[in-house]
């Protein structure tokens, strides 16, 4: 019987580190946030998150689709529309990403005043 795989993120080759590299990415959170709450078509992520560009969302899809946090159905029609859903794992890590976004609105204002503050006293 082989002993489970011991990770230890501190250590360069580390894949847990993947995690890390991924959710550090600003559109990722918003992606996995929006998806939280129900399943999108492409166009309807894009208009929910602003600022985003069509290369960049489809770049992330792919790569949240194939880490496993998000899976795509094509649904038959004309034109195809293409739906984005949370699997268990991306509904999982999703809860983090909300925990994140809702520390961002409430501290936000503190952050800005120290960010203030260190240039008044650096420049």
């Amino acid at each position: 019987m082989q002993a489970p795989l011991k990770f230890d993120i501190y250590k360069q080759h580390c894949p847990g580190r993947l995690f890390f590299e991924r959710l550090a990415d600003k559109w990722v959170l918003l992606i996995l946030y929006v998806l939280m709450h129900q399943p999108l078509h492409f166009n309807l992520l894009k208009k929910n998150i602003e600022g985003i560009s069509p290369k960049v969302l489809s770049q992330k899809l792919k790569m949240l689709e194939r880490d496993g946090f998000i899976s795509r159905h094509v649904q038959a029609g004309s034109p195809i529309r293409v739906e984005y859903q949370l699997t268990a794992l991306g509904r999982d890590v999703s809860q983090t990403a909300y925990q994140l976004k809702d520390w961002s609105e409430t501290n936000i204002k503190q952050v800005l005043a120290a960010q203030q503050y260190y240039d008044a006293q650096h420049n």
